[in-house]
């Protein structure tokens, strides 16, 4: 029971002891070396490093040199690049422009010295549409034609703005004040013509002719035909009729010759020894209307049962 008391003693000086010797060893100079530990890329790591970044450098330099090119090339400015000037009134090209897409524009002209050119290797065309998309209108200026599509085609004159020709689908109308046709031809109109007068120019002969069918020329009020310096000419192949059915035929001239009429004979023992020196002949109508000539007598010779009335 007596030997706890020391153990304890014992205990105590001891965890003393190690306390010093603790607190000592902090306080002496170490005498170990310390390790060194390089920080940094080194070897190939740097060759890497260095060589990405010398062909970052290049890259800048040519993409800064490629740009300078480009802008001195395409000619930009503060007003535009090229051919092309951003003005207040809108876009401007000076020059041959060309456009690979569609154009989508409100107005296009040219300058006031020049005129407007449009060119391509196939073909011109010009839309229209609505505030829907649908096409109203196209212009097509091709190779072979020239192709328009739309409700109705007008042109204008420049000064007063008078329609010269409009066409739709009821009528083509010409305002023009002389429509000339220039063929050797002439013109060709597969339907009726209507028309309230048809002149020649000036020294010209004026000509209307069906080669192979009838010309009629037809008008409620009457048809007239003049030639007021000239001669006037019918000329068929067959017969020509002259026919009124409420009035007359009036025929005024100085003379009036009917040439290659038929020459009709009259059985009287009196003219028949004269008829070698005849010369005076009376103009005869048949009951079909057909006229042949007559000796002249001192009576009508006339007789409704000629030979030339009953085989014509």
């Amino acid at each position: 029971m007596d030997s706890s008391p020391d153990l304890d003693i014992e205990e105590l000086k001891m965890t003393r002891e190690q306390y010093i010797l603790a607190t000592q060893q902090n306080h002496l100079p170490r005498t170990e070396t310390a390790q060194l530990y390089p920080v940094g890329i080194y070897g190939w790591r740097k060759r890497c490093l260095y060589f990405f970044v010398l062909l970052l450098l290049v890259t800048m330099i040519v993409n800064l040199a490629m740009t300078i090119w480009i802008l001195k090339v395409m000619n930009f400015t503060v007003d535009g690049m090229g051919n092309l000037r951003v003005t207040k009134k809108g876009i401007r090209l000076e020059g041959i422009s060309e456009f690979l897409l569609p154009l989508y524009v409100k107005e296009i002209h040219s300058r006031k010295d020049s005129p407007l050119v449009l060119q391509s290797d196939r073909n011109v065309t010009v839309n229209a549409r609505n505030h829907m998309g649908q096409l109203t209108g196209q212009l097509t200026v091709g190779a072979d034609a020239v192709e328009a599509q739309c409700k109705r085609f007008e042109v204008r004159a420049r000064e007063d703005g008078r329609v010269l020709f409009s066409a739709d689908e009821d009528a083509i109308t010409i305002g023009a004040e002389k429509l000339k046709v220039t063929g050797t031809e002439g013109a060709v109109f597969g339907r009726s013509v209507e028309t309230p007068h048809i002149r020649a120019e000036p020294s010209q002969d004026l000509r209307l002719e069906s080669p192979t069918r009838s010309l009629i020329m037809e008008a409620p009020r009457g048809v007239q035909v003049s030639a007021a310096a000239g001669d006037f000419k019918a000329t068929c192949r067959k017969e020509l009729h002259l026919q009124s059915t409420e009035g007359e035929i009036f025929l005024n001239a100085d003379k009036i010759r009917l040439g290659n009429l038929p020459t009709g004979s009259f059985s009287s023992s009196s003219s028949s020894s004269s008829n070698s020196r005849q010369t005076v002949y009376e103009l005869c109508v048949c009951p079909n209307g057909k006229l042949y000539l007559s000796p002249a007598g001192v009576g009508s010779t006339c007789q409704s049962s000629s030979t030339i009335c009953l085989w014509s």
